[in-house]
């Protein structure tokens, strides 16, 4: 073969090769793109009543406005985190001014928080059953330390909840240890508890089903280390308004009262599943859903 014409041959199949390997990238640069939906939305989901409750119920709504909310189940830290790396577009509940401040601290700088809250009558505390007529503060709880067995029995490390009540037991001096969980165990360990007349002491939150289920009392807390009332806000990723403006102002719009988030929380407890609950809950009160995404 004359060198000349050989050298030509192998330039041309590797231009043949390169060309061949940029078609491909393109087709599947322009395939991952067709199925790319940008109508998904990531929920963060945390395994609080109130949460499953909302995050189910704006799953209803969305879809049935052509989205497609897929609800990602996790704890306070990872959701911020995700939030600012972009992996999630949704967090439903940041408690201010006390609870979750730590995090907004955190976060300012690369999470949008929403000016307006949804839910502005909340309450954070210390809970003992109704009927330990003894114990009333945060103050009593080491002269009767024996009765609880030295322990809170809490939920959800990382909660911005538990790290208050960690906050509370260096500003009482209670000679306690914070037992962590999940929301779900706590309840179920409240509720047997109260069923044998026994002692236990919890940090819970206002809106809660409990409430309606059990007879329980906040603790006075005079330091005011849990804060006063506590007021419910929406985090997104920064460039989540810019992505879905439509869905942002349906969010900013959003306000739920004591009556109506409650009413959603007894109908997701008392189904099978709780998307069947919150279904159930939105087909009874469009016209409310109305006036937040009309």
């Amino acid at each position: 073969m004359n060198f000349k014409w050989g050298k030509k041959v192998i330039l041309f199949t590797i231009l043949m090769i390169v060309l061949a390997a940029c078609s491909d990238s393109e087709n599947e640069s322009s395939s991952s793109e067709e199925g790319k939906n940008d109508d998904e939305i990531v929920m963060a989901q945390i395994s609080w009543a109130e949460n499953i409750a909302t995050t189910n119920m704006w799953k209803v709504i969305l879809e049935e406005r052509g989205y497609d909310v897929n609800l990602k189940l996790l704890d306070m830290g990872t959701i911020m985190a995700a939030l600012e790396s972009g992996d999630l577009d949704v967090n439903l509940e940041v408690w201010l001014p006390v609870q979750d401040a730590s995090y907004k601290k955190q976060y300012k700088d690369t999470v949008t928080f929403f000016e307006e809250p949804w839910y502005d009558n909340a309450k954070v505390g210390l809970v003992v059953p109704e009927y330990m007529d003894e114990v009333n503060s945060i103050e009593d709880l080491n002269k009767y330390k024996d009765k609880f067995e030295g322990a809170i029995t809490g939920f959800d490390p990382g909660a911005g909840t538990m790290e208050v009540t960690e906050d509370v037991i260096k500003d009482y001096d209670l000679d306690y240890e914070l037992l962590t969980s999940s929301e779900p165990a706590m309840i179920t360990e409240i509720d047997e508890t109260i069923k044998e007349k026994g002692s236990i002491v919890a940090p819970l939150w206002k809106p809660h089903r409990v409430f309606a289920e059990m007879d329980l009392k906040f603790l006075e807390d005079p330091k005011e280390t849990y804060g006063g009332v506590e007021e419910i806000f929406i985090a997104t990723r920064q460039d989540f308004a810019e992505d879905h403006p439509e869905v942002d102002q349906w969010l900013k719009n959003w306000e739920m009262d004591d009556e109506s988030i409650g009413e959603l929380m007894s109908y997701v407890n008392d189904a099978d599943e709780p998307i069947e609950g919150a279904r159930k809950w939105v087909e009874e009160n469009q016209d409310l859903v109305d006036e937040w995404v009309n």
